[in-house]
C-alpha cells in the first residue's frame, strides 16, 4: 500500500468538515490521512470526536496571546506530528502571513459560497438577498488574503424557492462534505505525479533567460537556446520508479557530500557522470524555491558571460 501523505486539521467548532475528511480518510484509496486536529478552543465539539477516532489533538486557547506567538505554537504543533499540509475546517482565526507563508501551497480552506462572490461571513444571507439562483461551496489554496487564494475546486447548490439561510446552508454543508475530501486527495496527489512535477520545473527552467525545452532520451531536457542543458527531468527513466530533477554540480566530491547527507533524495544518474546530481521530487515535500536555485546554479553553470552579465546586473535592481 502507498504510503498516504499525513494532514493536519483546524477547526474551532463542532469540526463536520473535519469529520467528513476523517472519514473519507479511511477508504482504501484514501492518499491522505488525518494526524493532527487542532483547535484554538479547547471545547471544540470537532476534538472530542478525533479523540474518539484514535486522532491526535492539540488546544491552545487564543486569548492574551500575540497573534504571532499563537501561530507559532500551532507551527510547532502541525510540525510535531509531522504533517505535510493543512486543511482549515471551521478554523475561525485569521492567520499572519508568516504563518501562512510557511504553508505556502500546502494548505487549504473551504469557504461556503462560489467565491469570488461573497468572502467573510453571513454568506448565505448575502446570496438570498443578491437573489442568487445557487449558492455553493468553493474550496481554494490559502494565502495572507482573506479567501483569496487560487480555487482548487466548486460545487453550485440550488436556491430553492422560501429558503431561509439556514434551510440554504445546511444543503451547502452536505456539498462542503463532499468536495472537501474529493479537493485534498488531489493536491496531496500532486506531490508524486509526473505531469505536475514536470509542469513546476518547466515553469522555473523556462523562466531563466534564453530557455528553451526538448525532448533528450525520452526526458524534458531544458536548455539555452542553441546552446548547453542545464537540466533535465527523469520519469521513470530505465524503470527506476522514481521522478527526479537532473541539474550540474561541481563534481564528484559534491555528489558524493549531497548523496551522503540525504541518500532519499539525492542519487548519482546513470550515464551522467560525475558532474551531475538527481534530485527526487517525487517525496512529497518538494521545496520548490531550492528547485529554483538548483535550477538557477545549473544555468549560470552553462549560460554565456554576456547572459550571466545580464542576470547579475538585473539580481543587484
Amino acid at each position: 500500500m502507498t504510503k498516504r501523505v499525513p494532514v493536519a486539521v483546524l477547526i474551532s467548532g463542532s469540526g463536520t468538515n473535519m469529520a467528513a475528511l476523517l472519514y473519507a480518510s479511511r477508504a482504501a484509496d484514501c492518499p491522505y490521512e488525518i494526524v493532527l486536529v487542532a483547535s484554538n478552543n479547547p471545547d471544540a465539539g470537532g476534538l472530542k470526536l478525533a479523540e474518539a477516532e484514535g486522532v491526535a489533538t492539540f488546544a491552545l486557547p487564543h486569548k492574551g496571546m500575540a497573534r504571532a506567538d499563537h501561530d507559532a505554537a500551532m507551527d510547532a504543533a502541525i510540525r510535531g506530528s509531522g504533517a505535510q499540509f493543512v486543511a482549515l475546517a471551521g478554523y475561525m482565526r485569521i492567520l499572519t502571513p508568516q504563518f501562512v507563508g510557511k504553508w505556502e501551497r500546502r494548505m487549504l480552506n473551504i469557504h461556503p459560497s462560489l467565491l469570488p462572490k461573497y468572502t467573510g461571513l453571513h454568506t448565505h444571507e448575502r446570496a438570498l438577498e443578491a437573489g442568487d439562483s445557487h449558492g455553493g461551496c468553493t474550496v481554494h489554496l490559502v494565502t495572507a488574503e482573506l479567501d483569496d487564494g487560487p480555487m482548487l475546486g466548486q460545487t453550485p447548490v440550488a436556491v430553492l424557492p422560501g429558503d431561509s439561510a439556514e434551510s440554504l446552508a445546511a444543503r451547502v454543508l452536505i456539498a462542503e462534505h463532499q468536495l472537501y475530501s474529493r479537493c485534498l486527495a488531489a493536491l496531496v496527489s500532486q506531490g508524486s505525479s509526473p505531469e505536475y512535477l514536470i509542469s513546476e520545473v518547466r515553469t522555473r527552467a523556462l523562466a531563466l533567460p534564453e530557455a528553451d525545452e526538448v525532448l533528450s532520451h525520452g526526458m524534458p531536457c531544458f536548455g539555452i537556446i542553441k546552446g548547453k542543458k542545464f537540466a533535465y527531468v527523469s520519469n521513470d527513466h530505465h524503470g527506476d520508479g522514481k521522478v527526479a530533477l537532473l541539474v550540474k554540480i561541481s563534481g564528484a566530491d559534491e555528489q558524493r557530500q549531497l548523496i551522503e547527507n540525504d541518500p532519499a533524495r539525492y542519487y548519482r544518474p546513470a550515464y551522467f557522470g560525475d558532474g551531475w546530481i538527481a534530485i527526487r521530487l517525487d517525496l512529497g515535500d518538494t521545496d520548490w524555491d531550492t528547485v529554483s536555485e538548483w535550477l538557477a546554479r545549473s544555468w549560470r553553470s552553462v549560460a554565456p558571460k554576456k547572459l550571466t552579465g545580464l542576470m547579475d546586473v538585473a539580481d543587484g535592481f
